[in-house]
């Protein structure tokens, strides 16, 4: 039952990902990278554009559902003790709501992992290769809102479900990337105005995982998926 608050979640984590001060800068170099033109010829060739960031999110959605699983394998292999696991789930995604808040700092997380490529493999594959290396090694700002939907995932979900969730993850974090470079002017332009609200966007996010992590681990995430699933009209519901 928890999926149909899960889905949602995890799209819109992968959102805040996008928004996040380590990725939303750095859009228009990924962009100008993976494509091997400038941003003035990807403007001009969207379709070439939006190809390579399509193969770009593929690579990164690949890693991510694989963590995913790797991330319910272990939450089924621990299920005799899975109310202690969403516990300690619940309490561990407060502390990355919290690190996101500015409370502390955290080395492990404040240190950069994503690979550097300094020559792209040539063509689409290229491209997917890029993303494979941006997913295996996500920055600092992705690193805590990713480690919560994993951890949530560890501690609630099947298989399936753990899968389903780190696709919604990177459909959240892939469909913005798809549009700007689909309208890469007009991305840089949104970007102008956006900057100023970034550190009040991150702050929402931590308090967001911090209010998930307490309901996760005082068992209250169950009742609010209850209710929800309760106003949820029966059409939808069929669907979830």
């Amino acid at each position: 039952m928890t999926e149909s608050v899960g889905l949602p979640l995890a799209f819109f984590a992968g959102v805040l990902s996008f928004l996040s001060p380590c990725v939303l800068p750095l859009i228009p170099s990924y962009v100008s990278f993976i494509t091997g033109l400038s941003l003035e010829d990807a403007g001009a060739r969207r379709w070439v554009a939006l190809t390579h960031a399509s193969m770009f999110v593929l690579g990164f959605t690949v890693i991510f559902v694989l963590l995913g699983a790797s991330a319910t394998a272990l939450g089924t292999l621990l299920n005799y003790h899975r109310v202690w696991l969403e516990r300690l789930g619940g309490a561990l995604i407060v502390v990355f709501g919290f690190y996101l808040l500015g409370a502390f700092q955290w080395g492990v997380l404040a240190r950069e992992r994503r690979f550097h490529l300094q020559d792209k493999p040539v063509g689409y594959l290229g491209s997917a290769l890029v993303g494979l290396a941006f997913g295996a090694g996500w920055s600092p700002c992705i690193g805590p809102i990713l480690g919560a939907v994993l951890t949530y995932t560890s501690a609630t979900a099947t298989l399936g479900q753990g899968i389903g969730l780190l696709l919604a993850y990177s459909l959240g974090l892939g469909l913005p990337f798809l549009i700007a470079a689909l309208a890469i002017e007009r991305f840089l332009g949104w970007f102008q105005r956006y900057r100023r609200v970034m550190p009040v966007v991150t702050k929402t996010a931590g308090a967001i995982l911090v209010l998930v992590g307490v309901l996760l681990a005082t068992g209250y995430f169950t009742l609010l998926a209850s209710w929800l699933q309760g106003l949820t009209p029966e059409f939808l519901r069929s669907r979830l």
